[in-house]
């Protein structure tokens, strides 16, 4: 460990974007894991589940309250929805303060917590040191939108569909392989928290219609687009382009992107572009790894800013 290097330890890491989270921190020249929490593998070795990790560390089962003697400057919270309050607390109890990314959606509407959508939000960096890491979902239609928010004549309907390690660990329905086998189960119709999250921060409001597929990991959403004037192709293409372009984890593409060719990668792929005839309806297709952009990558991003290295330290590139 080299004498800028950071502590950083994981809540919540047995689940699968902790363990994407571990590989990269494994990767990471300027970070340490100081601890790796999980009640159902505590005192079994981290390397025994992740290869990629070198070290002695086992999983720990620390309650809320120790979390803070722990020594981490970086604490990832990887819980469910409605978990992440009561290790904040601790820490705030403690009046220790290190740099905390939540990766539930318990802050994505806290004016006090940065929203860490790099892409849309890097301007709006004051160097917080409480981090709320947007959703999957929200993500990819946030990046599908911003674009065109300026000339939307209706809301956006996007139209959804997710592999099943994005329902987690706790058996479901919306994760048992045997019940999605040719099948695509829609839920959360109206009112998902992504819905809820992409109009919030957007802006705008967006209508979204989410349904998980037989594949393991990655998501597509395809975004319908009503517009306030015509667009021709090459102007929605110029568009993207200009906001993209420069961005390493974002590939602007004209087929549509396919789920199978982003995922175990770490950016999102926006494509497809059809223009109607009368150039006011756009649909656009954007794809990513829900565990690594949608999750683990995006964290890593987050985390690279608050620690003051570049971005993309430890993610690989296109």
């Amino acid at each position: 460990m080299n004498v800028n290097s950071k502590r950083i330890g994981i809540v919540g890491a047995r689940g699968h974007t902790g363990t994407e989270l571990i590989r990269l921190i494994a990767a990471h020249p300027a970070l340490e894991l100081a601890f790796v929490s999980s009640r159902e593998l505590d005192g079994q070795r981290v390397d025994a589940h992740v290869a990629e990790y070198r070290g002695e560390l086992r999983y720990s089962a620390p309650a809320h309250e120790a979390l803070p003697q722990l020594g981490a400057d970086v604490v990832v919270l990887a819980l469910p929805n409605g978990k992440a309050a009561a290790c904040v607390e601790a820490f705030d109890k403690a009046g220790v303060d290190p740099v905390i990314v939540d990766l539930s959606a318990d802050y994505r509407f806290d004016e006090r917590w940065y929203y860490g959508l790099p892409e849309l939000t890097r301007d709006a960096w004051r160097g917080e040191r409480r981090i709320s890491n947007p959703g999957c979902y929200a993500t990819a239609m946030q990046l599908s939108i911003a674009p065109l928010k300026d000339l939307l004549a209706a809301p956006p309907v996007c139209f959804g569909v997710s592999g099943y390690s994005g329902a987690g660990t706790t058996p479901s329905d919306k994760n048992d392989p045997e019940k999605l086998r040719d099948n695509l189960m829609p839920y959360a119709l109206t009112g998902h928290m992504h819905e809820k999250e992409a109009s919030r921060h957007l802006g705008v409001p967006v209508e979204f219609m989410p349904h998980v597929a037989p594949h393991f990991r990655g998501l597509t959403v395809t975004s319908n687009l009503y517009l306030a004037r015509k667009m021709t192709h090459e102007e929605v293409m110029q568009r993207f382009h200009g906001a993209y372009d420069r961005e390493p984890l974002v590939n602007v593409q004209d087929e549509a992107p396919w789920v199978s060719r982003v995922a175990h990668r770490h950016h999102a792929e926006i494509g497809g572009f059809a223009v109607a005839a009368d150039g006011k309806r756009v649909v656009i297709v954007a794809t990513l790894d829900n565990l690594l952009k949608g999750a683990a990558t995006q964290a890593m991003q987050n985390i690279n800013r608050a620690i003051g290295v570049a971005e993309t330290i430890a993610i690989p590139l296109l």
